[in-house]
């Protein structure tokens, strides 16, 4: 017996986070089509890169990112709640993603001051300077919105940093190629710049009753990028031209040549 298809009205009820606009019967209807149509394709996917990393797992895992134990982030929960019984288990994944978003911001921030002292190691004075820098932002932004919540978009902070470190090591797991400075820099800018016009499309596109497949194929997108999808497919496209050009390094020219929307 398959699963039931989601109920039009919790895809309403869902779809209300993105957008003030009602949405139509019939758009409530295709949304959930679109959305399990998404499936269809996500799982497949899912089910091989777990089994190419461990042939003997029986559990659909996310391959693409090592996440909080779930389990216990869940007991800490419990152990923090006063007002009420239990946590749920949207709760659970929306306390994961926002300390995964945290750690994220720190170690980017912690990154950035070990890189200004010209050092490879984040030692405690980078984590302390980036804890005061973060102090000193969130202050920035509760006097100019009255609130002390970040919501800035982080580059990278669902699926962890995208460093240069990150990129030499996904080109020696996947491609067994090193990747010289320049290109490095050169797929760090073009990372940026795809992240902003994708941003741009999601905002232009949360009006779901007007074009609701653009929006899901733009979150689609935004997946790739924040799961080092879309690194991961850049190296290895920059690593087949290197290779079949004879070279033993990828380099800046095997990065400006490809269209980083492919």
């Amino acid at each position: 017996m398959g699963a039931k298809p989601y109920a039009s009205s919790h895809i309403a009820g869902v779809a209300s986070s993105f957008t003030s606009m009602r949405l139509s019967g019939e758009v409530k209807e295709e949304l959930v089509t679109l959305l399990l149509g998404q499936l269809d394709e996500y799982v497949p996917v899912l089910e091989q890169e777990t089994l190419a990393q461990d042939s003997e797992r029986k559990t659909l895992d996310d391959p693409f990112r090592t996440r909080l134990n779930y389990n216990r982030t869940r007991e800490h929960m419990i152990d923090r709640i006063r007002s009420v019984d239990s946590v749920g288990s949207a709760a659970v994944q929306a306390g994961i993603e926002h300390l995964e978003q945290y750690l994220s911001k720190t170690l980017r921030f912690a990154q950035e001051a070990a890189e200004r002292d010209k050092v490879s190691t984040i030692k405690p004075r980078h984590l302390k300077a980036a804890l005061v820098q973060m102090d000193e932002q969130n202050d920035e932004q509760q006097e100019e919105s009255g609130t002390s919540f970040d919501t800035e978009f982080v580059a990278g902070q669902v699926g962890g940093v995208v460093t240069a470190t990150t990129i030499q090591s996904l080109a020696r797991s996947m491609a067994k190629m090193p990747v010289t400075k320049e290109a490095v820099e050169e797929l760090l800018e073009t990372y940026t710049l795809v992240l902003e016009e994708l941003e741009s499309d999601i905002r232009q596109h949360a009006q779901l009753g007007r074009n609701p497949q653009m929006f899901i194929e733009s979150i689609q997108r935004m997946k790739g990028l924040m799961t080092l999808g879309w690194i991961r497919s850049m190296v290895s496209r920059a690593a087949k031209n290197a290779a079949e050009q004879g070279k033993r390094a990828i380099d800046i020219d095997d990065i400006v040549h490809l269209d980083p929307f492919a």
